[in-house]
């Protein structure tokens, strides 16, 4: 079976970082490149699967309903970006390599002008998890109804919880059909919960998925990505990359989609580097790596010392998060920050089954075909989540050795 069957079976960021890119670098040639952290020995021949399924993206465009639908709900997205470009838009397969080793493990690669490639990441990962689970015979073990009893159960305690919270699971779901349960089951839970409490409950925020959130008539999440900060450090250097997407992207979006992401350097390098003016010009900041309650400590504090009441922002946790964790982070954060969170593989590959641990990021990228090929990095707060070349890792970590907290 063909397992992404529809254009916008993608999260908003995609979207909204692909119009960054036609606005700031349109020119731009790169590099993705997959990864495994756990390392997989995939079934032999996957790879040949994987393709078939992925070259069947070519005949996937977007529908009129999908046009109609982010022209009415993304008011921050041209006209012309979604009813002439994205209209005429075709996934190019030309722009994959995919082999596999004797041993299993995948190689993936995609190449060509950023604003098409950009568009492969969710499809390859949510197609490599669903098309896993199918061979190892797990699909033939999911029992629907239990699952969807399963996430009710969960989706109630989230909401007793007080949490507020959305789905961000696409790129390592069980199935398309498993993440449609877990969003059905997350609304019916939130709509029961609200009722039994008078509303005082936690808060459904929706999906990053652009074609559940139009099906499902709920609010759509996105922000933004890694790849325009590694990308940026090749044109402004590591030390002027943060701020120079958070301006760049400000002038595209104008104060909204403002929530930055701020860890492809580590927090050092970018809380040295946060300016008043693009703190007030974004409404929070996305944490994706590092102990959750010591960046909450340094996020208030930045805000603080910039005369900021940071009551008046928000923090969007997304990193490896359960019901668990999201509490203990809610807690630190209470009087002091508003919080929300976006959980995915603990939603959406929640079913007994072993999820994988996969990543398409920014491996290389030239300003212009005219410019030379330059290897982007990404580092993080967290031990193994860093991605690049290890000797320009090592080189990057050499510069930013006497970044100090503030």
């Amino acid at each position: 079976k063909q397992i992404i069957n529809h254009f916008t079976d993608n999260d908003l960021y995609t979207f909204t970082c692909m119009y960054y890119v036609l606005q700031k670098y349109p020119r731009a040639e790169t590099e993705y490149s997959f990864f495994d952290r756990n390392r997989t020995c995939y079934p032999k021949g996957f790879d040949v699967l994987l393709r078939e399924q992925l070259e069947h993206l070519a005949e996937v465009t977007i529908t009129d309903e999908e046009r109609e639908y982010m022209t009415r709900s993304f008011a921050f997205l041209p006209y012309w970006f979604i009813n002439v470009f994205l209209r005429g838009f075709r996934f190019n397969p030309a722009e994959l390599t995919i082999t596999q080793d004797e041993e299993g493990h995948l190689d993936i690669s995609v190449k060509g002008k950023w604003w098409s490639t950009i568009i492969w990441e969710m499809p390859i990962l949510a197609t490599i998890s669903e098309l896993m689970h199918i061979i190892n015979g797990d699909d033939e073990k999911y029992d629907a109804e239990a699952e969807y009893a399963k996430s009710l159960d969960k989706g109630r305690q989230i909401w007793r919880g007080g949490l507020t919270l959305g789905d961000m699971g696409t790129r390592r779901r069980f199935s398309f059909a498993h993440q449609e349960r877990v969003i059905d089951a997350l609304m019916q839970s939130y709509h029961e919960v609200k009722d039994e409490t008078d509303g005082q409950c936690g808060r459904f925020t929706g999906t990053s998925n652009v074609y559940f959130a139009m099906k499902k008539g709920i609010p759509c999440l996105g922000t933004m990505s890694h790849q325009c900060i590694s990308f940026e450090e090749i044109v402004s250097g590591v030390f002027e990359c943060n701020y120079n997407v958070m301006n760049k992207w400000s002038e595209v979006y104008d104060g909204n989609v403002g929530i930055f992401l701020y860890d492809c350097f580590g927090d050092r390098v970018f809380f040295n580097n946060l300016s008043k003016r693009m703190a007030m010009t974004f409404s929070g900041l996305r944490v994706d790596s590092g102990r959750e309650e010591e960046q909450v400590d340094l996020i208030v504090q930045k805000y603080k010392q910039l005369g900021i009441d940071p009551m008046t922002k928000s923090i969007v946790f997304s990193d490896a998060l359960n019901f668990e964790k999201c509490v203990k982070i809610k807690q630190a954060c209470e009087g002091r920050i508003k919080c929300m969170f976006g959980i995915g593989t603990n939603l959406t590959c929640d079913t007994g089954h072993p999820s994988c641990n996969i990543v398409m990021k920014l491996s290389s990228c030239q300003i212009n075909a005219r410019k030379p090929k330059e290897l982007c990095v990404k580092l993080s707060d967290v031990e193994g989540k860093e991605m690049g070349d290890p000797e320009e890792v090592k080189v990057y970590r050499y510069l930013l050795r006497n970044q100090g907290k503030n």
